[in-house]
């Protein structure tokens, strides 16, 4: 954008001067209330954010108007709309000139629509150019690389050399040389229809004895073992509810008196198979064959598979079982910069932006199982990757060993990726009332045939991320650390919180510590929360030698430099033009991912306001009095050292808006926004 834009937005700000009255971009909601006579030592003591006090805000005084918000605030406020007012909004749009037919803004010619008539789209240009919003400043994302695909409807389009069409002398689009993992339409057409067909997943789940009558067992263990209140080891809260001495508890807890065990209660045994065809042989691993008398005598294939062969079973091919670990494709984690899985602001432009900055690793947002194997095309959009990603892995999240089975069957056939996380750890209530995410942290026996089946399925590593368990105070995750390699997983991730927890309070990282104490030295274990400066990560690796790196979450939301300081080990004391210029990338990542159309436009402006919510409870280096700034400190209302630094500061969504407008444009008449996320959830605890 042009110097002129920017420059007019800031001014609107009103001078940061703390000798006058607070600027119209000061936050509209109560800042945190900063004492005179208070010491930096108290503030810090308070979770407030030491400033230096020429830079303060002085208190607003308040009276009986002041209970009313002001109309520019009012006016941001989203509502709720019915399904039915947002598909009549739908369908009054699809009748707009303005909804023009891709194919015919990007070739300019109406014959180019082979549906004619048909077509659901619009093919009036003359229409089209009249009502088209004007031009942004600046040019096209894509000028310079490829021809444009959005044609006509670009918001650049004044950048276009040929015609107002395209330019450059590039045939091919370049989002798709640079973006990877988009979903085959076949595969869509077949996940629809529900004809795929999982031939590695079927054959590990029979391995493993997991049909949906053990699956039924399985939860019936779990729930028995969570109940058993006669634990001994519960009793000291050693055992994760049942944990790793489920079997024992349920093979004696669950015998009526009279000894017989219930069919349905009966462990799986492990079958040997028919002996009528002794000598045939069978291929397993690599080319190599073994006979069927051989297996009858160990009735197992693999020890480190954990499954067994059923009367009459034949492996048709080494794909059908579990390789050796030794034989898996090696990954390492020990002190990369890994940025966490994030959900809603985690997209493909703000990683692209994390790598700019320093990032080693990146992970894609989470997605469910359930989603991605209907075909659902928005599930499948978080799986995609950029280029610029070297080490990049994709975030899975399932309740039961055949969906996370089939599921990391597809991904390793369609996609490229690195590494597959299970999550099971995500505290939102839709996730775990389906019994995924935290809610597997009750269901250990459940949590091993998922990580067992996954892992077994693909040649792919997996990796889990968890939480320290599910209620406050009752951690649990140091119970199974030492069996989660045997299951098959090459990483864990340790959120030092309880799902019960959220974000309230500070991460438990004494806890992550003695996980890692008892984790195997071949098991790498990653730690993660409020990493928010270089002297967080060097305290972390000083602290525990055997914690392999730190993911890093709320801390690269709120300053994605992180990655920078940490790798250069320094506080840097950024000034607004350099964090606004890191916007601007985003801005530029963002158009180039969802378009530069109008409706790219506004999801690149929705996800950048997302981030927004966050980065104002950034405070610099240079405004504190006690350095570095820790993740729970409440910023106070403070002015900044010039204009922008101020707006940025600002925790008003009308002043976030104001800043999108810089890079983005004005926002469309009778535009609205809220934040999706608490990104302040450091004080509340929730959902528990």
């Amino acid at each position: 954008m042009e110097g002129s834009v920017v420059e007019l937005a800031i001014a609107q700000a009103g001078p940061a001067k703390p000798e006058e009255d607070v600027p119209s971009s000061s936050p509209a909601a109560t800042p945190a209330p900063i004492p005179a006579q208070l010491t930096s030592e108290e503030l810090v003591a308070k979770a407030i954010a030491p400033v230096k006090k020429e830079f303060l805000c002085p208190p607003p005084t308040r009276n009986d108007a002041d209970t009313e918000l002001p109309p520019q605030t009012a006016a941001l406020i989203k509502e709720k709309k019915s399904k039915r007012q947002l598909k009549r909004e739908r369908r009054q749009e699809s009748k707009s000139a303005l909804h023009l037919c891709p194919v015919v803004a990007k070739s300019g010619e109406v014959a180019s629509c082979v549906y004619g008539e048909k077509c659901r789209y619009s093919h009036d240009l003359v229409a089209f150019k009249d009502q088209k919003p004007a031009d942004l400043e600046g040019n096209c994302p894509f000028n310079g690389e490829s021809r444009c695909p959005y044609g006509l409807a670009c918001r650049f389009a004044g950048t276009h050399l040929a015609d107002g069409i395209a330019f450059g002398t590039q045939n091919s689009d370049q989002r798709k040389t640079s973006e990877v993992n988009g979903l085959n339409k076949d595969v869509q057409k077949l996940l629809w229809k529900n004809k795929m067909k999982f031939p590695k997943a079927d054959a590990t789940l029979k391995l493993l004895g997991l049909t949906d009558k053990t699956k039924k067992l399985l939860d019936r263990e779990d729930d028995q073992a969570v109940a058993n209140k006669s634990c001994a080891i519960e009793e000291n809260e050693g055992c994760i509810a049942g944990g790793t001495c489920a079997s024992e508890h349920l093979e004696e807890d669950t015998k009526p008196e009279n000894g017989d065990v219930p069919e349905e209660l009966r462990p799986v045994k492990k079958a040997k198979p028919s002996t009528d065809e002794s000598s045939r042989a069978i291929e397993v691993n690599n080319g190599a064959y073994i006979k069927e008398a051989d297996i009858e005598e160990s009735s197992t294939i693999s020890d480190s598979g954990g499954g067994t062969l059923a009367d009459n079973d034949v492996v048709e091919s080494d794909e059908s079982l579990k390789i050796h670990p030794r034989e898996r494709k090696l990954i390492d984690f020990r002190d990369k910069l890994y940025l966490a899985p994030l959900t809603t602001v985690g997209n493909l432009p703000f990683r692209r932006v994390c790598k700019v900055l320093g990032a080693d690793v990146t992970c894609g947002e989470m997605a469910m199982c359930t989603n991605l194997l209907q075909g659902q095309a928005s599930e499948w959009a978080l799986l995609r990757r950029h280029s610029s990603e070297n080490f990049f892995g994709v975030q899975i999240c399932g309740a039961y060993p055949d969906t996370v089975s089939k599921t990391v069957e597809l991904i390793e056939k369609e996609c490229s990726v690195d590494f597959i996380d299970i999550n099971m750890g995500c505290p939102i209530d839709i996730v775990v009332n389906k019994g995924a995410g935290s809610a597997l942290l009750t269901k250990p026996l459940r949590m091993k045939s998922v990580i067992q089946a996954a892992s077994g399925t693909v040649d792919t590593p997996i990796t889990v991320k968890v939480r320290t368990g599910y209620f406050e105070g009752r951690n649990r995750v140091d119970s199974i650390i030492e069996d989660v390699e045997s299951w098959g997983a090459t990483a864990v991730t340790i959120h030092g919180r309880t799902r019960q927890q959220r974000y309230s309070k500070l991460a438990d990282w004494e806890y992550v510590y003695k996980c890692i104490q008892k984790a195997p030295d071949s098991l790498q274990v990653l730690g993660n929360g409020d990493v928010f400066s270089y002297v967080d990560w060097n305290k972390h690796k000083s602290d525990c030698p055997k914690l392999s790196s730190c993911m890093i979450a709320r801390g690269a939301l709120i300053k994605p430099w992180i990655f920078t300081e940490i790798k250069e080990q320094r506080h840097w004391d950024i000034s607004s033009s350099e964090r606004l210029d890191i916007l601007k990338d985003y801005a530029r990542f963002g158009l180039q991912h969802w378009g530069s159309d109008s409706k790219g436009v506004e999801t690149t402006r929705h996800f950048l306001l997302e981030w927004l919510s966050y980065t104002y409870r950034y405070v610099p280096v240079g405004l504190l009095d006690v350095v570095p700034q820790r993740i729970n400190w409440r910023p106070p209302s403070y002015y900044g050292r010039d204009d922008l630094e101020t707006l940025m500061a600002s925790d008003s969504a009308a002043d976030w808006i104001r800043i999108s407008e810089m890079l983005l444009g004005k926002v469309p008449a009778g535009f609205t926004f809220s934040p999706k996320h608490k990104s302040n959830a450091y004080d509340r605890a929730e959902n528990g």
